[in-house]
């Protein structure tokens, strides 16, 4: 995994939040944790699945947990932050 690849999803992320409403936590370690997490996700299983969420079952079957997640917008509006951490309101 190259630092170049998760800068460039970093800033992919950093334009979804900013399109949505939210923003990336400022803890740079945090961020590139759930980067790379997200970054072997997607090369064993093919997806950026949320590090943060359990893949079970089918594959297919997870699809609303490829990240940024379903789950996500909620979680922010209620507490201030996805479950991961990643993005913050």
């Amino acid at each position: 995994m190259e630092n170049n690849e998760i800068e460039q999803v970093i800033a992919e992320y950093e334009e979804y939040a900013e399109k949505n409403g939210f923003r990336l936590n400022p803890n740079k370690e945090i961020i590139k944790r759930v980067v790379k997490g997200l970054l072997e996700n997607e090369k064993k299983y093919g997806k950026k699945y949320c590090p943060c969420r359990r893949i079970i079952g089918k594959i297919e079957d997870n699809k609303d947990k490829i990240c940024p997640c379903e789950e996500s917008h909620e979680e922010i509006k209620k507490n201030g932050q996805c479950f991961c951490g990643l993005f913050l309101k």
